[in-house]
Formats: structure tokens, sequence, C-alpha cells
């Protein structure tokens, strides 16, 4: 049903652009700092972030106040502030931050390893690995969770913390970061949270919710 599902979906909105590939500290601390956020805010405050200190160790080691300062832009600074550097010292070991280690590690373990840190959970932990290091791993933002379950691909009580191993063991390795960008594209455009458009939707003949919805108005 997946690959049906993200054919219909492909065919709607066509191939993903592609995404941003940053080195996987960088998209770590980006992914730390979008959220609660918007991207614009997110994006100002990680600019500001790397043109006052080029080096992740310049962070680490930089006054908390001074990250605050910096970051205030993006919001929830005094938050994120310490946040940030505290994953950076946990990184370090002697030496410069360094996360590149992850991609030697199964998956499983690169994201335990990943949600132990502070300030770390399933979905940031997830961008980094599918976004940098190719690691078939499905990051559920708002939109892929509520796609999926509507679809009913997972329960529709299920939280967002196992609703990322769920969906990375349903979806095929080779169509990962295919299917969550396409997600949340379908949930941007279609699949609003309030009035979605499902006389719209590609998926209505697979998709419980948009069938309920159509009998109840029927």
């Amino acid at each position: 049903m997946i690959d049906r599902i993200l054919d219909l979906l492909r065919d709607r909105y066509g191939a993903p652009s592609p995404h941003r590939r940053l080195p996987p500290l960088d998209e770590l601390v980006l992914t730390i700092l979008s959220q609660n956020t918007s991207d614009i805010n997110c994006e100002r405050a990680y600019a500001r972030l790397r043109a006052r200190y080029p080096e992740w160790a310049d962070v680490r080691d930089a006054d908390t106040a001074d990250i605050e300062e910096v970051l205030r832009p993006g919001g929830l600074a005094v938050q994120k502030a310490p946040r940030i550097q505290a994953v950076l010292r946990e990184l370090s070991d002697g030496g410069p931050p360094r996360l590149d280690w992850a991609a030697e590690l199964a998956p499983a373990d690169a994201m335990a390893r990943l949600v132990a840190m502070p300030g770390v959970g399933p979905k940031t932990a997830s961008c980094v690995l599918l976004f940098s290091l190719d690691v078939p791993v499905m990051p559920v933002d708002t939109h892929v969770g509520r796609v999926a379950r509507r679809l009913g691909l997972i329960p529709e009580r299920m939280a967002d913390g196992p609703a990322h191993a769920a969906l990375t063991a349903l979806v095929p390795d080779s169509r990962m970061l295919e299917a969550h960008l396409l997600f949340i594209t379908h949930g941007r455009r279609i699949c609003l949270a309030r009035r979605p458009r499902c006389g719209e939707c590609p998926l209505l003949g697979l998709c419980p919710y948009g069938r309920a919805a159509a009998a109840a108005t029927g």
C-alpha cells in the first residue's frame, strides 16, 4: 500500500525537489533551532550563529548569554542556547565536536545515541540521520504524522515517538526521503489540519478518514 500511496502523491506533486544537504552537526543545530519557530526565524538565527561563531567549538565554549543574544531573533533563545551548548559538549571527545560517527552505526543504534543527548528527540535525530547521512529513518513532523494517521498507516493515538519507528519500518529504505517530503507537501496543500480538502485528494480511495468524511457530508 505504501508504494501505491507514494506513487499517487508523486503523480500529483511531482518528484520532490532536492533537500538541503548539510554536515550532520550543522543539521543537528539547525533542527534544534527549528523547534517551535518558523522556518524564517530559524534560518535567521542559524545564519547569525554561524556568522558570529565560525567553528562549533567556538559556540560550545562561548558565554551562554552571548549565544542567547545571537539566537534571540529565532525565539526561545534562553532554552535553545544552553541546549545547543550541552549537545556540543556531549559530542566533544577532547577535540572539536563531531557527529560523522553516526553514519557508521546501525540506524537503531545511531537513533539511540542521538536521542540520549539533551534536547534531542526522535524527530531531530531522524532529520540528522536522513538529511545529512542518508540513513533511512522517518522524521515525523506534524504533517507527516497527520497524513499517516488519517491513512491508517499508524494508529490514530500513536505518539510521535513510536511513530518514527513504525513509519521507518513501513517505508522502503529507497523511498524514505521521498516519502517524508511528499507527506509534508500533501499535509500542507490538501490534508490540512482543519478543513482538509478530501474531495481533491488523490488518496481518497485509500484513506479511511477521507472516506468517512465524504460519507458524513454525502
